[in-house]
């Protein structure tokens, strides 16, 4: 009697990798591929904002000829937490296990890909993380490095996170995870996207794991960070901590989505 066929990776099920993409033409072809290569049993699911370079165009020709890849067109650039919004209800609607956050531009490698799929066979949320012992960063200039350790520094002081990598956006969520947290009250984009999500998943008590990972700079195509992107988290992450501080108090119910 032959065995039943294996649908999926293995101890985890169905997966469905969200790459959201504006103007990366230059980098998705490779990017794909070597996802595909990684891990041949994931399903990929470019979520493009309109591209005015054609990114959106050049996922529909590789969907054309590789049934792991899907593309979700969205009108315009409205950012990235609402593409992986977008992209997390596309993966309940058909059923998928588990999806996991990838960049579009080759800084998070797929080849870790493995090692994150892996720990979710035993973990609700895991983080690919750039400052757990044994990550490497590297091409990034000193100011980014400081940037990157004293913001997630901040945000686990200031929310009560047990996580090394708040603002890290490489991460594999399984779908119960995702069920159990709020993220019809998620407002955020950028790096405070993923603070939120982090501060949500710990708030629901999943549980959560870090992986060492290998981060690097991109090396074509202009990056989306921006002092505005910085500023708003900031500004949120300050705001969740006064809040949950006044939620603790004695006595004081804060009700409502706020920020």
């Amino acid at each position: 009697m032959s065995e039943p066929v294996r649908v999926g990776h293995p101890g985890v099920g169905r997966v469905l990798v969200v790459i959201p993409t504006y103007n990366e033409a230059e980098n998705l072809t490779g990017v794909v591929a070597r996802v595909r290569a990684a891990a041949p049993a994931v399903d990929i699911l470019v979520a493009d904002d309109n591209s005015p370079d054609g990114t959106g165009a050049l996922a529909e020709a590789m969907a054309g000829t590789d049934p792991h890849v899907n593309v979700l067109r969205r009108r315009g650039k409205e950012g990235l937490g609402a593409a992986y919004l977008a992209g997390f209800a596309w993966a309940r609607r058909r059923g998928y296990d588990a999806v996991v956050e990838m960049d579009a531009d080759g800084s998070h490698a797929p080849e870790d890909l493995p090692a994150l799929l892996a720990a979710a066979r035993h973990a609700d949320v895991v983080i690919g993380s750039r400052w757990t012992r044994g990550a490497k960063v590297l091409n990034w200039p000193l100011r980014r490095l400081l940037l990157s350790r004293c913001g997630n520094l901040y945000a686990r002081l200031a929310l009560g996170v047990p996580v090394t990598d708040a603002t890290g956006g490489y991460r594999v969520y399984r779908s119960a995870a995702l069920a159990a947290m709020p993220l019809e009250s998620v407002c955020s984009q950028g790096y405070s996207f993923q603070v939120e999500l982090s501060r949500l998943a710990h708030r629901a008590g999943v549980r959560i794991v870090e992986v060492p990972i290998t981060f690097a700079e991109r090396e074509r195509g202009a990056s989306k960070m921006s002092p505005l992107i910085v500023a708003e988290a900031l500004w949120r992450i300050t705001t969740w901590a006064l809040r949950d501080r006044a939620a603790a108090w004695p006595g004081r119910r804060v009700a409502g989505r706020w920020p």
